[in-house]
């Protein structure tokens, strides 16, 4: 490792991996995995490796602002701090709230969290962590009584079986996929996953189960039941570390396995096989993800999970146990330091009045929040209705992330008091903000993560803070300081922050709490710069080491018993109807990240798909009139979106996918969580976000454009646009309502942003039979930009286009090429990105399999490096040799 390298933690999802950052003289930052993390070892996936192109200022929010003008960061605390006083004096602690994020740091939470819960004695905060781990939460707190993960990672490398459930983890762990994909090549790991579509991660499926959404209840009930007909079931571990056995078995059977083949839309052969295969195998691995999570009966999904485990004892052993994949970098430490409304820190519960005096005491405050606040869709309706006065947002993005965004937005357009703490300066939440304080971002903090194995890590600053950006730590610290608790938040940097929150860990705990990381409470500054990562549990006094829970109990229930819970299925409230006939599934897509407001920046994470679209199945397109790549009309009873049209047969029958990524700042109409309604899961409040009725219908355009531009395309009023970043400059795909009037060059002009500037050389195309109008502006050899408009979707390659901004066009011949929008003979068109970590296009990748002698996805790999780094590209890339070898077969 060079000297000037910082381990740091890579801020995308919950694998947690460990980054190498190397700042350069020139600003630049190197990127590359820490070989020595646990969680990686080296790898990173295409987000992770495009870090280095996202550290951009030209967005940031650099200094506090007060009703959009610049501010002392003084003033802005001081009127944070009289606000939030003087509504909690007019109408108690429970008419303000703080809503933060699995984008915070551990510090961040924990000072948060005891700002809200144990001075101003609210429990009014809650996180969009609620979005997509609650259920699991709630899931392991019914049945081990505590939120335990019980496994680790090396789980997968030592697994027999992996049953993967709700979890397109190709796309959306990818470093925890290849460690399947070796597991698999080397051990030969059995994979099943179920899901309804056939992600990327089903190409390394031995079985895919595409049962019917919100079925998977019904799916693990019925295993339940055949384990124990197969006496398959571990009678000893049942009979002395848990209870409710009989009662959870005599409510699995009460659906036969007729009757779960109807349920899930699977057969009875489908059925037998994944039950063989699990009674079979005495090390499985169960991982699930969003699509348990997200959904009005994710507790129960959970729990059904947990069930086969308990039941067979196959849990906390090497190779064996339910698996929760975390979708954020820091949803856990969120959830070790009480970021969640209906807890305490240090998992304690805020039911609980020990718990309670515990915490209090030992931050010395004035009350604690002796009952659950509002989780979020709660939250934000409490807002809408008045009852929340002063909200305070921290890192999150909730007007294009929550279901019933549209609500959202009004709520807090609403709300007299708002407070937003982010990086970006432009984002659908910022613009609501009263007061908008700049924070610093990654390659900036300091502090601490914990990813999905329980495994603390530094995050440590490479980067000096711009402007006047400051730690969230600080901000709430300050504030609290000016409300009056000066001597509880005289925190002076985040050591001191992990060195409380480890102290707190371990007060009256002895191992009848799960959580405990006393052995760093008396850490100081050096150590903590140093700090390596580890895995909790490690009490005071004991060495580190990784660890498993519950091989032999030991759960944290009264009785140290597992819990077995009833769990029936129940079909969700969002069925399809006439007048909406198709269910909705949202989620990510390969290599984008939440609101694209970082990974929005990189150009090659938008070469892979750089516009909103909705994944349909033929058969569901086709009487819909629904074309692949025209447009399309995706609306619910709270909202509508436009979208991209890409019909699959990898979507099941009934359902389409859009992903959750695109918002105001990207695109026309796409923010997809206007449409998602926003029911809830009764125990854990997590909102069903994959099973929404909706109509689709064609959108017919009376005009279709594509714009390239150096300069960022000025859209008007165009009913459909979608923007990306190219390499040097911009993409633009347009279309509108009615053919613009008066001359087609000056919105040419408009497009390109260069007005009338005597200075630009013009070449213009136009074919009066078929609507087509070309335009390119070049300033002597350099192309400004080019647009096409048409009256059907453009016909031009996307890639090659906006390449051309890069070349020199002192040839005539050239600039008529760029006119027909294709390479033609004379150059070369890599086609639409396929691997974002080298920038790979699928032109290549075929060329390289019919002409260049490549037979496999590794052949691919050795002549263009594709598909090496992080993987998630290697299923894309099969499907390219296993389509070649059919073609040439026939």
């Amino acid at each position: 490792m060079s000297a000037a390298a910082i381990r740091t933690a890579c801020p995308y999802c919950g694998v947690g991996c460990g980054v190498l950052a190397t700042p350069g003289a020139d600003g630049t930052v190197e990127i590359k995995g820490d070989p020595d993390h646990p969680a990686n070892l080296g790898r990173l996936c295409s987000k992770g490796s495009a870090l280095g192109e996202t550290l951009s200022l030209d967005d940031r929010v650099l200094f506090p602002m007060i009703d959009g003008a610049r501010a002392s960061w003084d003033n802005a605390l001081d009127l944070v701090a009289r606000k939030f006083t003087s509504t909690i004096a007019a109408h108690g602690p429970d008419s303000v709230a703080f809503y933060v994020s699995g984008q915070l740091l551990t510090e961040d939470y924990y000072v948060a969290n005891k700002l809200m819960k144990g001075f101003i004695g609210s429990g009014n905060i809650d996180t969009n962590s609620r979005l997509c781990m609650a259920s699991s939460v709630a899931g392991h707190k019914r049945a081990f009584g505590s939120d335990t993960v019980p496994g680790t990672y090396e789980d997968l490398d030592e697994a027999d079986l992996v049953v993967l459930v709700g979890s397109n983890l190709a796309w959306c762990h990818p470093v925890l996929y290849q460690r399947l994909v070796a597991a698999r090549a080397n051990r030969g790991t059995k994979v099943v996953v179920i899901d309804p579509r056939r992600t990327a991660t089903c190409e390394i499926a031995d079985l895919h189960l595409a049962l019917t959404p919100g079925s998977d209840v019904a799916l693990f009930n019925g295993l339940l039941v055949t384990l124990v007909g197969a006496n398959a079931t571990n009678p000893d571990y049942i009979g002395k570390h848990t209870r409710g056995f009989r009662e959870a078995f005599d409510a699995a059977s009460r659906q036969p396995i007729s009757a779960i083949a109807k349920t899930t839309g699977l057969c009875e052969l489908q059925l037998r096989d994944f039950y063989d295969l699990f009674v079979g195998t005495e090390r499985v691995v169960t991982i699930y993800s969003q699509g348990v999570n997200q959904s009005t009966s994710g507790t129960d999904k959970v729990a059904a999970i947990i069930n086969c485990h308990l039941a067979t004892g196959r849990i906390g052993r090497p190779g064996m146990g339910p698996f929760s994949v975390t979708g954020q970098p820091n949803a856990m430490g969120g959830r070790e330091v009480g970021g969640l409304a209906n807890m305490l820190a240090a998992h304690m519960d805020l039911d609980n009045a020990r718990h309670r005096e515990i915490v209090q005491s030992f931050w010395n405050s004035p009350r604690v929040a002796d009952q659950p606040g509002h989780k979020a869709v709660d939250l934000f309706r409490a807002v809408g209705s008045g009852k929340i006065k002063a909200l305070w947002i921290m890192a999150t993005n909730p007007v294009d992330s929550m279901p019933e965004a549209d609500s959202v937005r009004a709520a807090l357009a609403g709300c007299p008091f708002v407070v937003v703490s982010d990086v970006a300066a432009n984002t659908d939440t910022v613009a609501l903000a009263h007061v908008l304080l700049p924070s610093t971002a990654w390659g900036e903090k300091d502090g601490t993560v914990t990813n999905s194995e329980r495994r603390i890590s530094r995050q440590r600053a490479f980067l000096a803070s711009p402007g006047e950006a400051k730690s969230d730590w600080w901000q709430l610290a300050q504030v609290g300081a000016r409300m009056g608790y000066g001597d509880a938040f005289a925190f002076t940097n985040p050591a001191e922050i992990f060195a409380e929150h480890a102290a707190l860990s371990a007060i009256d705990n002895k191992g009848t709490r799960d959580f405990d990381i006393g052995a760093h409470a008396g850490i100081g500054v050096e150590a903590y710069d140093k700090l390596a990562p580890f895995q909790w549990p490690q009490a005071e006094g004991s060495a580190q080491s990784d660890t498993r829970f519950f091989a032999g109990g030991g759960f944290f229930t009264p009785d140290r018993r597992a819990r077995f819970m009833t769990t029936a299925y129940i079909a969700p409230p969002s069925a399809a109807t006439k007048q909406f006939p198709l269910v909705l599934n949202t989620g990510r897509i390969r290599d984008q990240w939440h609101t694209m407001t970082r990974t929005g920046k990189a150009a090659r994470l938008m070469g892979h798909i750089g516009e909103p679209f909705i994944e349909v199945h033929p058969d569901d397109a086709r009487p819909l009139g629904l074309e692949p790549a025209a447009l399309a009309k995706v609306a619910s009873p709270h909202g509508s979106i436009i979208v991209r049209v890409l019909v699959s047969n990898r979507q099941r029958r009934g359902t389409v996918f859009v992903p959750i990524h695109w918002t105001d700042q990207l695109a026309g109409n796409a923010r997809v969580d206007a449409l998602v309604q926003a029911d809830v899961d009764p125990v854990s409040g997590q909102p069903g976000l994959k099973q929404t009725p909706v109509a689709v219908t064609a959108y017919v355009a009376s005009w279709y454009g594509l714009a390239v531009s150096r300069s960022r395309p000025v859209t008007g009023d165009a009913a459909y646009w979608a923007l990306s970043p190219v390499k040097s400059g911009w993409r633009c795909e347009l279309a509108g309502d009615a053919m613009p009037a008066g001359d087609m060059a000056a919105l040419a002009s408009q497009l390109l942003g260069f007005g009338n500037d005597a200075g630009v050389d013009i070449l213009s195309y136009r074919d009066s039979c078929t609507g087509e109008h070309r335009f390119a502006a070049f300033d002597s050899n350099a192309l400004i930009g080019a647009v096409y408009l048409a009256r059907s979707p453009v016909a031009a390659s996307r890639t090659w286009v906006a390449d051309q901004l890069d070349q020199d066009f002192a040839n005539p011949v050239d600039r008529l090429r760029l006119l027909a929008g294709r390479a033609g003979a004379a150059s070369k068109d890599r086609g639409a990105i396929v691997c974002a970590c080298f920038d790979v296009g699928r032109n290549q990748i075929i060329d390289s399999i019919t002409s260049g002698g490549c037979r496999s996805v590794d052949d691919v790999g050795r002549a263009l490096k594709a598909g090496t780094n992080c993987g998630s590209c290697r299923a894309e890339i099969g499907r390219f040799v296993h389509d070649a070898a059919l073609t040439k077969a026939g």
